[in-house]
């Protein structure tokens, strides 16, 4: 593996929801000093307009023909703030009913290369890591290091949990699991840049395994080459 100089490093983490990719690519970001982009953010700031537009999540053209003029931003500040045509939905698409439509949506091959697009040109500004389910396959095929994160469904759907508990959300273990199960089977199954891991992508499972472990040994990883 041939890595770039620090600054212009191309890092694609990717795996199951729940798996802790956005934890672990926002501090590997911040320890490398590049940009992170969620693009599962991007994802559910779709399902968001379309649900709040009144669209229906299960008409493909209608939701297609949505995300080819809607603007999503990601600021690359502390605050990581999500916008959506100049709304702020940083909280609003981390509510369960957005998690429930986001695969349906994410599935739109119209939805899936708008939002590849813009995934590109932030790749373009810089050094990035960026996590999602089609990264080191799709998006940026030629990123330096590539990253498959997953975990057991059981311990993927208590980390969801908890996390919504943390943010007010009011919704049982067991909604989350079967979210989660439902969303998994949604991601690997559909037929445009299903979840998979790259052929050359480095499988860690994070079941058990702390954060800082987790970080440490993706940092490793970019020494070597």
């Amino acid at each position: 593996m041939t890595l770039r100089k620090r600054h212009e490093l191309q890092i694609a983490i990717d795996g199951p929801a729940g798996a802790g990719k956005s934890t672990v690519a926002k501090l590997v970001a911040k320890h490398l000093n590049l940009f992170y982009v969620d693009t599962g953010a991007m994802y559910r700031a779709i399902a968001y307009k379309a649900l709040k537009s009144g669209i229906s999540i299960d008409d493909e053209e209608m939701v297609s023909q949505m995300a080819q003029t809607t603007q999503v931003v990601l600021d690359h500040s502390e605050e990581r703030l999500v916008w959506c045509d100049g709304e702020n939905v940083t909280q609003a698409i981390r509510n369960p009913e957005i998690s429930r439509a986001v695969s349906i949506v994410a599935a739109y091959i119209g939805v899936r290369q708008r939002l590849v697009e813009l995934q590109r040109l932030e790749a373009a500004r810089g050094g990035v890591v960026m996590d999602g389910r089609d990264i080191g396959t799709y998006v940026l095929p030629e990123a330096d290091l590539k990253i498959f994160l997953t975990a057991s469904a059981q311990e993927r759907a208590k980390r969801r949990w908890l996390e919504l508990q943390s943010a007010g959300k009011s919704v049982s273990l067991e909604e989350v699991t079967q979210d989660m199960l439902r969303r998994d089977r949604q991601d690997t199954e559909r037929e445009v840049s299903p979840l998979e891991p790259a052929r050359d992508a480095i499988i860690l499972d994070t079941t058990g395994l702390n954060v800082e472990d987790i970080v440490a040994e993706i940092l490793t990883l970019t020494q070597e080459g």
